[in-house]
């Protein structure tokens, strides 16, 4: 498997990829995946595990840092925006049509956390993608509105609502809006505010484990009202009868949603449950991510078939 670094156009903003293209010979072009980061991620995290295995078994994929995010362009950094993070994974699969490795008639998407999210309205409103998988899915919306689990006080979004407000406010009148801070300064305030969850996502993103100093460490406050009107499960039935897979850990306090989304699906569908894994452990830990990929690369070498 070789590995470019590769830069595409989204919707005027230039997206900073990684294109895996396959070592082994093939007898044309071959089949390929978009492969999207979780929020607050980049390409170089959990996507290039994924992405890079993929294309060990034949899938040309390219994984990308998100607009306004990573070594992407866009401006103000470290926005969050859902309708651009679309219209990114489209940018991604426009980039992979153009490429003579690839049949642009057996492009597939994977979305991994709040890419799982944005994968199902990109395939929705996108015939070109053939095949849809999810790993960890969830709505970055709807865990903003509602938590992780589903439960949180309604107060907490209004809350961050206001402070949205008020920081538009500010900018017009020429001051510094600020930024929302995704991460405490430890763990244990990690865990205080958002229990086991929460200090799951603090040990992958603060610590050795996986840091990476381009990773997203604020969001701008922007991000909080654009995900107010966003639903990322809407579009599903559109996704109509081309294949989706969900990959969900038993232990995930997110699961919910990815159940919400399947769901919602009126083709063929599976969700497939990893034993004893939490949202997190999906990302990076080979007791869960092998057999996660091994029912990836199934998906895709069947959903992706020069007959399919």
């Amino acid at each position: 498997m070789t590995r470019t670094d590769v830069t595409f156009d989204s919707a005027g903003i230039p997206l900073a990829g990684h294109l895996y293209i396959p070592d082994t010979p093939a007898d044309g072009p071959r089949p390929a995946i978009v492969v999207g980061h979780p929020g607050s991620g980049v390409k170089e995290q959990t996507a290039a595990r994924y992405a890079s295995h993929l294309a060990d078994q034949g899938f040309v994929t390219v994984a990308f840092d998100a607009a306004y995010q990573g070594e992407s362009g866009g401006a103000p950094r470290g926005l969050e925006d859902p309708a651009h993070r679309i219209e990114d994974l489209k940018a991604a699969v426009s980039f992979l049509a153009t490429r003579p490795e690839v049949d642009a008639q057996r492009i597939g998407a994977l979305g991994i956390c709040a890419s799982g999210g944005y994968v199902l309205p990109a395939t929705g409103s996108d015939h070109r993608i053939k095949a849809v998988a999810t790993v960890s899915a969830v709505d970055i919306a709807r865990q903003f509105r509602l938590g992780a689990e589903g439960t949180q006080d309604p107060a907490v979004f209004q809350g961050m609502l206001d402070a949205a407000a008020n920081a538009r406010t500010a900018s017009a009148c020429g001051a510094d809006p600020g930024t929302l801070t995704l991460f405490p300064d430890t763990v244990e305030q990690a865990r205080q505010f958002g229990g086991e969850h929460g200090a799951e996502g603090f040990e992958y993103y603060c610590t050795p484990r996986a840091e990476h100093p381009r990773s997203a460490k604020f969001f701008d406050w922007t991000s909080i009202d654009k995900m107010a009107t966003f639903d990322a499960f809407a579009l599903v039935p559109l996704i109509g009868q081309r294949p989706l897979l969900m990959i969900v850990g038993t232990r995930a306090v997110t699961s919910w949603m990815s159940v919400e989304a399947f769901q919602k699906a009126i083709g063929p569908k599976e969700i497939h449950w990893v034993e004893g894994a939490s949202h997190v452990d999906l990302y990076d830990k080979d007791q869960y991510v092998d057999p996660a990929l091994k029912k990836l690369t199934a998906f895709f070498t069947d959903s992706l078939a020069k007959t399919a």
